[in-house]
């Protein structure tokens, strides 16, 4: 009965899933075609092109588009492996990945501590990104740092192996552990794996075929990408005589020119201040919940992404996949930062592709859509670093029961132990490590 009951209670989301993927696939197709470029040509010309050149064992050494870490290639290659053309094979690809991720939604939300809006955030998310989230691989990035996350509690090693496969993938699963205890067994056991299967990988790429770390000078001489939030200054630089350019260049679309180091200089130090504010939280923290692992993953990468000096319009599915995983833990306070993500995804769309001429033209349409999108960004980091700070101070600073706790997990030798009750320990929520 229980079973009959679950599948009832999944036919709803799935259904939903399969009318907008079915969208989603007949734009990728060409068989919808909104306005604005053809989002396609990255699958079709540039994914394919890499293809060729990693089928001859060899990275794209003289290509300075792929920026890429070395387990990029298997994402590149694995459509090689399908009897169809290589476009319709990659997409087909990330229909499974995209279905596996909604099964792994599904099937957390019915756990203990745990419930179905993540599985709903993916849904939705997912389509207001449009037919970008299946012409990148991206996808497939963030069901494994999903997968990680779920798993962090139950199987640390089998996390720890998907965090570290996910940043050979493309890096920014690395913002995993920022939550991640350091002490504890299980805390051990999800940083050693998480350090030697990058080791072991890395090693791995770098013997089978020339040119795997490549990627970390690829991005040396970029420049502000044109939808980034430091863009914002030489969008509207351009209509009082600023005489940059706007140029594809490293594969996107940047603006080159006078004070472009300046603001590509600030950015990274609006990264480097995220990355003081991660450590100043870890500091202070003086308590854990459930939901503390994916809500500081969460934070970090929101931080990440809004700070950089490249926002592609892809880089939303990491945050729909994170926000989902928050979602998806009934403990966690991340829910208002979740939904403005979703809003921002929305307007993505309305961006790129759908208004990207607008954007590119510096005109006021475009630049309305690029201050709203950065602007909902700035709103949920700043959320998400608020509620990430006052979740983890501690019950009541202070209030009866809070030092007995503390001294409980002392005892236990896990002093970094993610469950803050004895009811919570007992379901063992996998959302946390």
């Amino acid at each position: 009965m229980t079973s009959i009951s679950r599948a009832r209670g999944a036919g709803l989301p799935v259904a939903v899933w399969a009318v907008t993927r079915a969208v989603v696939l007949l734009c990728v197709l060409r068989v919808l075609v909104l306005p604005g470029p053809d989002v396609t040509t990255d699958v079709s010309v540039i994914y394919q092109g890499w293809f060729e050149v990693l089928k001859t064992g060899t990275f794209p050494l003289d290509d300075v588009t792929w920026q890429y870490p070395p387990a990029a290639a298997l994402a590149v290659l694995a459509p090689g492996l399908l009897p169809l053309d290589y476009a319709p094979a990659f997409y087909a690809l990330v229909l499974a990945a995209d279905a596996a991720a909604l099964a792994l939604f599904l099937r957390a939300g019915r756990r203990p501590g745990h419930r179905p809006a993540g599985a709903w955030v993916w849904i939705v998310g997912v389509a207001l990104l449009g037919p970008t989230a299946y012409a990148r691989y991206d996808l497939l990035v963030t069901a494994v740092a999903a997968a990680a996350l779920f798993a962090a509690v139950r199987r640390p090693r089998v996390a720890g192996a998907l965090v570290a496969f996910g940043a050979l993938l493309k890096v920014w699963p690395v913002l995993l552990l920022t939550g991640a205890a350091l002490r504890g067994r299980r805390a051990g056991a999800l940083w050693r794996s998480a350090a030697g299967s990058a080791a072991g990988l890395t090693l791995f790429f770098v013997a089978a075929a020339p040119g795997a770390l490549a990627f970390l000078t690829f991005q040396r001489d970029r420049g502000t990408e044109i939808e980034s939030l430091g863009a914002l200054v030489f969008h509207v630089a351009r209509h009082y005589g600023w005489n940059g350019q706007v140029l594809l260049n490293y594969g996107s679309v940047e603006f080159l020119g006078p004070g472009v180091p300046l603001v590509s200089t600030l950015a990274l130090a609006l990264s480097v201040v995220a990355l003081g504010w991660l450590v100043l939280w870890r500091v202070h923290a003086r308590e854990r919940t459930p939901a503390t692992l994916c809500d500081a993953a969460f934070t970090a990468t929101l931080l990440f992404t809004t700070t950089s000096r490249v926002i592609s319009p892809q880089y939303m599915l990491w945050l729909v996949g994170l926000a989902a995983v928050c979602m998806t833990v009934r403990s966690s306070r991340q829910a208002p930062a979740a939904v403005l993500v979703l809003l921002a995804t929305g307007v993505t769309l309305l961006e790129f592709p759908v208004g990207f001429a607008h954007v590119v033209a510096s005109d006021l349409h475009g630049i309305a859509l690029l201050a709203l999108r950065n602007g909902l960004l700035v709103a949920a980091s700043l959320l998400a670093c608020r509620r990430l700070w006052t979740s983890t101070r501690g019950p009541g600073h202070g209030l009866p029961g809070s030092v007995e706790l503390i001294a409980a997990r002392t005892a236990t030798g896990d002093s970094a132990a993610p469950l803050t009750a004895p009811a919570a320990a007992s379901h063992r929520p996998a959302t946390d490590g």
